[in-house]
């Protein structure tokens, strides 16, 4: 739970254009009512220390489309093989039908 605490009060600074320190984060998830130990506020503060957080989350969400679409034309081609397989498969049903059979 701690973790997730931590996580908002690093969104909440970052959205604040305020520093990342674990005096800011325990002040906020003291001020939220968290239950959190203060250990995680030092290693939050230092994981983040130097680095722009909405800098990191607008590269992602910029990164997420191009992946999504990147990955959309590999489904629509596996979800063309099941239909060819289905017609082929036909085919030779027809053929049966035909009286073109192996025990005619």
């Amino acid at each position: 739970m701690s973790e997730a605490s931590f996580s908002y009060a690093a969104l909440i600074l970052a959205d604040a254009d305020l520093q990342i320190t674990a005096d800011n984060l325990l002040a906020i998830t003291k001020a939220a009512g968290a239950t959190v130990e203060s250990a995680w506020a030092d290693v939050f503060s230092k994981a983040l220390e130097g680095k722009d957080l909405k800098e990191l989350l607008f590269s992602f969400a910029a990164a997420a489309p191009a992946a999504a679409s990147g990955s959309a034309p590999a489904a629509a081609g596996s979800a063309d093989a099941p239909a060819e397989e289905a017609v082929e498969e036909e085919k030779e049903e027809s053929d049966d039908d035909m009286g073109f059979g192996l025990f005619d």
